[in-house]
């Protein structure tokens, strides 16, 4: 076994995985899979990065997790039109906002500071 380097080796490796999953841990083809786990995360956090997801989507996402309405993040944000015209990308979030709406929906504060777009006509 070796560091994955290509796009290839990559799919080789997924392949062999699948084949040896639910080996017994202690087997050499258990030892095999764990090895291989490794291998395929480090090659897919080098070529496969996951950038944060938009703030306003994910707290629609968890909204929708918790069901939850709009109005039930007024204590959060504000006044009712304040929590439409945030989730509408008419206003942006403030540092008090993000630390209510990170403890409310339990959402990191790195994912609520990132920049969006407003949609200012």
């Amino acid at each position: 076994m070796k560091i994955i380097k290509s796009k290839s080796e990559y799919k080789k490796a997924l392949s062999r995985l699948d084949q040896i999953f639910d080996a017994k841990s202690k087997s050499k083809e258990g030892e095999e899979a764990e090895l291989l786990i490794l291998l395929i995360e480090d090659y897919e956090s080098r070529n496969y990065l996951i950038e944060s997801p938009d703030p306003i989507e994910a707290i629609k996402i968890r909204m929708e997790e918790m069901e939850l309405k709009q109005k039930d993040l007024i204590d959060e944000i504000g006044t009712k039109s304040i929590v439409s015209e945030i989730l509408n990308k008419k206003r942006r979030l403030t540092v008090g906002m993000i630390r209510n709406l990170s403890q409310k929906l339990k959402i990191t504060s790195e994912v609520l500071i990132q920049d969006y777009n407003l949609n200012v006509k």
